[in-house]
């Protein structure tokens, strides 16, 4: 690859809010030998931390699992839901993110949050896990006619890095070389986020190799790859395929098409009044606050508004619809 691409390629390419997958062509014979996928977040990863107000610490850990969940859920061939769940007994218990996939797999919508304890969080120690003890998990869903898979280890080291790193190796049975970075320039600037995974490629493509097999050319990209710096991963006038170049240029770093990322979350005013007209009455009137229900999203901080009555109301039609349905289905009905 010249270069990582020409002037005119980066004007008409993004350099943010994208997942750029590429191949690095060290063997001699000149076939691919290892894959990688570089995310890089911008607006979509500000957006959605600046709709909490999440103390510096969590939002930089928030920010790095949505980075590191983009550049998982770039392998993902079809439609679904790719989710990172880590939960622990740290000064941040709960780590959640998600992507959904849309357009065969040609369209990101990126969510998370995080749940953490206040004093837990002052009196944390510089270089302790955030997270303490628990599980690191990843879960695949292709929809209701297909069978979910997760994936589960325990949290390893200090870091949100390293904890996926242990996963591949104990879940997957192979080495994943991973870089995380979050953070802003000072307090009013934006967030940004990235992730660099680096995976080898088997010769036979039903087997994943392990990295422990006196693999010299993975020891050399795992060294380049702790060249680049957390200032070069964040830095918005760095593109994503000149950041590659810069890393991987002795290699042979080729890359394919990138795939746009945006914050989505699939809340809605339909969707949580559904869920209310599920609740039994007496439980409606004790959640109303000034005579009114709220209910708001964890992920996107949204907050949905309506009365008890309203709701109320659509739970006896649906429960006069449903009747309607029984009877004209009943057999009685039928033999008249």
């Amino acid at each position: 690859m010249p270069d990582a691409g020409g002037a005119s390629d980066r004007r008409e390419r993004p350099v943010d809010d994208l997942i750029q997958p590429f191949q690095l062509e060290s063997g001699d014979d000149g076939e691919a030998k290892l894959s990688g996928r570089l995310a890089r977040l911008g607006e979509a990863v500000d957006d959605l931390l600046r709709r909490h107000d999440y103390p510096e610490k969590v939002a930089e850990l928030l920010g790095e699992a949505i980075a590191l969940s983009a550049a998982l859920a770039g392998a993902l061939k079809f439609d679904g839901i790719f989710t990172l769940q880590v939960q622990g007994d740290g000064p941040v218990s709960l780590l959640l993110a998600d992507v959904q996939t849309t357009d065969g797999a040609e369209r990101y919508l990126v969510r998370g949050y995080a749940k953490y304890d206040d004093e837990a969080l002052a009196a944390h120690e510089v270089g302790e896990n955030l997270l303490g003890e628990g599980y690191f998990a990843l879960t695949v869903d292709q929809g209701k006619h297909t069978e979910r898979y997760q994936g589960m280890v325990e949290i390893t080291g200090t870091t949100l890095a390293e904890s996926a790193q242990h996963y591949f190796r104990q879940s997957q049975q192979m080495d994943a070389a991973i870089t995380l970075s979050a953070g802003r320039a000072g307090p009013d600037a934006p967030w940004r986020a990235g992730a660099i995974m680096v995976q080898r490629i088997a010769d036979d493509p039903n087997i994943q190799l392990p990295s422990d097999d006196g693999d010299d050319t993975w020891r050399r990209v795992m060294m380049l790859m702790a060249t680049g710096t957390h200032r070069e991963m964040l830095d918005p006038a760095l593109a994503a395929e000149r950041y590659l170049f810069r890393l991987f240029h002795e290699e042979g770093v080729r890359v394919t098409d990138s795939r746009p990322v945006a914050r989505g979350c699939r809340c809605s005013s339909d969707r949580v009044f559904n869920v209310l007209v599920q609740l039994p009455r007496e439980d409606l009137h004790d959640l109303a606050v000034d005579g009114n229900l709220e209910v708001t999203c964890e992920f996107c901080n949204e907050t949905y508004r309506f009365t008890p009555e309203a709701v109320e109301a659509r739970a006896a039609e649906t429960a006069s619809e449903a009747a309607a349905e029984t009877a004209i289905n009943s057999p009685e009905s039928s033999a008249r």
